[in-house]
């Protein structure tokens, strides 16, 4: 059992019954990246007033018991197990538990997905994991859900095997998304006047191709890259452009490599002091002009100064401005970066 708490909210991450705070009203699923789609599965069990709760006895407001916004995933992600392949993720345990926490989630369990639990009959998982263990009291899942051993239960299985326990499902629609023109909606859908439903891997597709306005739109927000500021190779500074080399976590996944106009959050370590924002590019890469021989994520600010190490920083990435490509010289390098800077300050003023 971990907890994570910060300004006042606790989100308990469990991989086990041990510490869990039940009774509970869950949100059921793999919710990487906590987009619009998974937000509309997560707010039927949020607090309207912060005073869900269910009488044990209708006569006695005194033996009511609260009941815990809870939001149920796996660990790891299914795909992962079955096939042995790391999963690269949206939104790592970190991120993950931050924005649950935005939403109003009060816990966050993680099961974890073995050959044991893989195994469970839709049955099995509804006895075991949400009436013995959790004490689920309500639960809310999208309309594609499926659970259970060989993914043999559906939505409608749970709200039936639910109900003989008392317990009410919300089968929440799958929530579509088209974009404000063919040129937009395009990467959406192969028949661009065809709505696109919302998912994870659309949202992968997206940051693949480099198309940051429709992931942003499809997450709710920002795509967000979090890590700590690392000693690089301090080539930058040489040519007056020095860059903080962001050390992510090794399953964040990350966008088309190249160039992105960002915003960026420099957090203090206390939460009760506001992020100082500032404006810049991102390179995420090779460094092929200097022959680079791994990935990174480098950040140049506007108009700063001062020792970054250590810090850890939010990169809101706001616009794809081009593809990473070789120069023939470094200061061939530099031209490009002035203009890159000149881009991007047009973009994130007109942005503001």
């Amino acid at each position: 059992m971990l907890n994570l708490s910060q300004n006042g909210c606790s989100v308990w991450v469990a991989s086990s019954s041990v510490g869990l705070l039940t009774p509970t009203a869950v949100a059921l699923g793999k919710f990487d990246g906590v987009h619009l789609g998974h937000q509309r599965v997560i707010q039927p069990v949020l607090h309207a007033d912060g005073q869900l709760s269910v009488a044990s006895s209708p006569q006695s407001k005194e033996n009511q018991e609260y009941i815990y916004s809870t939001v149920v995933t796996f660990d790891p992600h299914p795909q992962e197990f079955f096939t042995g392949q790391p999963r690269s993720l949206l939104t790592p345990l970190d991120e993950k538990v931050q924005q649950l926490r935005s939403l109003g989630v009060e816990q966050l369990v993680l099961l974890p997905f073995d050959k044991e639990l893989s195994a469970l009959t839709p049955e099995e998982f509804v006895q075991k994991i949400l009436v013995q263990q959790l004490r689920c009291q309500q639960i809310s899942i999208g309309q594609d859900f499926c659970f259970g051993e060989k993914r043999s239960g559906t939505a409608k299985d749970l709200q039936l095997i639910a109900a003989k326990h008392n317990i009410p499902v919300t089968i929440v629609p799958l929530q579509t998304y088209t974009g404000n023109s063919p040129t937009e909606s395009s990467c959406l859908s192969t028949n661009p006047t065809q709505d696109a439903r919302i998912s994870t891997s659309l949202i992968r597709q997206t940051l693949e191709q480099g198309d940051i306005k429709n992931a942003n739109l499809l997450l709710g927000r920002p795509y967000t890259l979090l890590g700590v500021v690392v000693q690089g190779q301090q080539l930058g500074r040489t040519i007056g452009f020095p860059t903080a080399n962001l050390q992510l976590p090794k399953e964040k996944f990350l966008p088309r490599q190249g160039v992105y106009a960002v915003r960026v959050f420099i957090l203090s370590e206390t939460s009760d002091v506001a992020p100082s924002e500032s404006l810049g590019v991102m390179n995420i890469g090779n460094r092929p002009t200097v022959n680079g021989t791994y990935s990174s994520a480098e950040v140049h600010l506007f108009d700063w100064s001062g020792d970054l190490y250590g810090k850890k920083l939010a990169v809101e990435i706001v616009k794809f401005l081009r593809p990473e490509q070789k120069f023939a010289s470094l200061e061939a390098l530099k031209t490009q970066i002035q203009l890159d800077c000149v881009v991007a300050k047009e973009i994130l003023s007109a942005e503001a």
